[in-house]
């Protein structure tokens, strides 16, 4: 009994962290809608400033908490060091440049939950390019997807949209990239260290933005809210949000953790609401509970998005 009583100590410990990662990735989206909607700050200097210091903390807390001989183990073949390159440009980098726009054109709550549907991706790009058989249950969700999008994007209104069509597509786009965040750095992280991963992945995207927008050019004038949102954006989602999570995959199951995930959308909407003076309707929030219901079922039942 004894024994049975910590294991389930352990995986309530794993559960909870999860959860309160969630909870700071949902905080995190609506914090940069604050940064978004400052129409001084250029998407690719936020973007370049957030992978940058994001990658160089994450980088340094490895250093201190890892063997030494593990830091620079990503680099010894060209294989691992190509994949690494191509998660954080095509993972990382792009999927908070898209994600920023979805922001900026509509609201954090809705580009939120079209983020939210990267496990369809997955599935839709495992069925097309990998030809996996479709399941019942790749239809069920599929459909269940659309109808929500649909109610929340036209607020039950399908005569016209309630945000801008770039708002949408970027957010789609933030959909896909989230889904290539997720699938290309499987095999490192099953070889390496994943804080390792994504700290060097953070500090290759934030080198790359720096191509286009020096962080040190053209430094827009922040505002205190500007500055704070920022900085918040940095600690919360690229920091406290991912190490919650990594500590969480000691303690319990990817399974579990999935279940965690609805908490993002919903943290995100229930701030939007009430810091950000966002209005919604009953069309709006039945959309974003059956994304949020579709995508369970699909990362539950569908070995697809495994």
């Amino acid at each position: 009994m004894d024994e049975t009583k910590k294991v389930k100590k352990t995986l309530n410990k794993g559960f909870f962290l999860a959860l309160i990662a969630s909870i700071t990735w949902g905080i995190s989206g609506a914090v940069q809608q604050i940064v978004a909607k400052d129409m001084a700050i250029p998407a690719m200097w936020f973007v370049g400033v957030r992978t940058l210091a994001a990658g160089v903390i994450l980088l340094v807390i490895a250093f201190f908490v890892r063997p030494k001989k593990e830091f620079f183990s990503i680099f010894k073949s060209w294989k691992d060091t190509l994949t690494l390159i191509a998660f954080s440009i095509f993972g990382l980098f792009l999927n908070m440049y898209t994600f920023f726009y979805a922001i900026q054109g509509g609201n954090s709550s809705t580009a939120t939950i079209l983020q939210y549907l990267s496990p369809l991706f997955i599935m839709l790009g495992s069925i097309v390019f990998f030809h996996k058989k479709v399941l019942r249950v790749d239809v069920i969700s599929f459909a269940l997807a659309l109808v929500g999008v649909a109610l929340l994007i036209t607020r039950g209104d399908f005569s016209h949209l309630a945000i801008p069509f770039s708002a949408v597509l970027w957010g789609i786009g933030s959909g896909i990239t989230a889904a290539l965040y997720v699938v290309i750095p499987q095999r490192l992280i099953a070889n390496h260290n994943g804080l390792l991963v994504t700290g060097w992945g953070m500090f290759i995207a934030g080198i790359f933005s720096n191509f286009f927008h020096p962080v040190w050019v053209n430094v827009p004038h922040l505002s205190t809210k500007g500055l704070l949102g920022v900085i918040g954006v940095i600690l919360l989602s690229n920091v406290i949000a991912f190490l919650l999570m990594v500590f969480s995959t000691k303690y319990t199951t990817a399974a579990t953790i999935s279940i965690t995930d609805a908490v993002q959308p919903f943290t995100t909407l229930v701030l939007s609401v009430l810091f950000l003076s966002l209005a919604v309707n009953f069309a709006e929030i039945a959309g974003a509970v059956i994304v949020v219901v579709a995508i369970y079922v699909l990362n539950r039942f569908d070995t697809n998005t495994k």
